[in-house]
């Protein structure tokens, strides 16, 4: 865990911001890579839709966080700071499903402005998306959020002390204050970034296949990560707020699969479009 990289007189380089602004830089590299031999859409173009895609992303994905760990961390006033301790985003605190929404909406808006294909945007954005989250996980891992349920393991690894792993411990009474490490925990964080990886690939191959089926990939993502998420779901160890046997994430991995299954079958029963270079010949 190394939370904090560097230092430059009073500013803080974060690993998770870092990894978060790392995995935006490469995914906007390759979806425009993937554009260029597919659609008229200019790099230029690309990165403003990115751009405001990050935005309203991150303000979802923060707002759905503190929804969810409302009666946990934010619940009671803390001074004057209590409002901005709602705001830090450089400690983490993201809910990845938040910032899907936000995103999707910063798409529709722009999409509609522009006067161009939604769901291909989508099919675009969602190639590249598993990519850039891959790397988050891995900023969460360094920070230490987002941990497993505490196993020892082979891959099992322990947090420092003041990590928030080793915090839900004490407070839990698992773990005694004068602890150095937290239990071992599951380092969900690197087998979600494993399995966005195996996602991008899969999608990444495919995407020039699928270019003439609008959200087809869109449905293949959705139904790929709704899985990832659901079982990664089941070994995680910090708080989550349930929904009746499942936690929240896992539900809304269920409603994400049956929204790629329908858009899956919407593209397949599609009738073939074929590119105008191919009709003209």
């Amino acid at each position: 865990m190394h939370s904090e990289l560097f230092h430059f007189g009073p500013i803080t380089i974060r690993a998770f911001g870092l990894c978060l602004a790392l995995g935006f830089i490469t995914a906007l590299w390759v979806a425009t890579r993937l554009s260029a031999h597919t659609s008229h859409r200019t790099p230029d173009a690309l990165s403003t839709l990115v751009i405001w895609m990050l935005l309203a992303g991150v303000a979802g994905a923060r707002a759905a966080y503190v929804a969810e760990h409302w009666t946990t961390e934010f619940a009671e006033p803390s001074g004057s700071g209590y409002f901005m301790a709602l705001l830090r985003l450089d400690q983490g605190g993201l809910m990845f499903y938040g910032g899907l929404v936000g995103a999707t909406v910063a798409l529709a808006v722009f999409a509609r402005i522009k006067r161009d294909s939604f769901l291909g945007l989508a099919d675009l954005l969602v190639t590249v998306l598993p990519l850039g989250h891959a790397f988050g996980r891995m900023g969460c891992f360094l920070h230490g959020c987002c941990y497993g349920k505490p196993v020892d393991t082979a891959i099992s690894v322990c947090f420092p002390r003041f990590s928030p792993a080793w915090h839900d411990h004490v407070a839990c009474r698992i773990l005694p204050e004068s602890a150095a490490y937290s239990l071992p925990v599951i380092p969900t964080q690197l087998i979600e970034a494993a399995g966005n990886l195996i996602l991008f690939a899969l999608l990444a191959s495919r995407y020039r296949r699928w270019a003439d089926r609008p959200g087809l990939a869109v449905g293949a993502y959705a139904i790929g990560y709704a899985a990832l998420r659901f079982g990664v779901e089941a070994l995680r160890g910090d708080p989550r707020m349930p929904v009746s046997v499942f936690s929240i994430s896992q539900a809304l991995s269920l409603a994400l699969a049956a929204f790629g299954l329908a858009l899956i079958l919407r593209a397949r029963h599609r009738p073939d479009l074929q590119p105008a270079s191919t009709r003209s010949r």
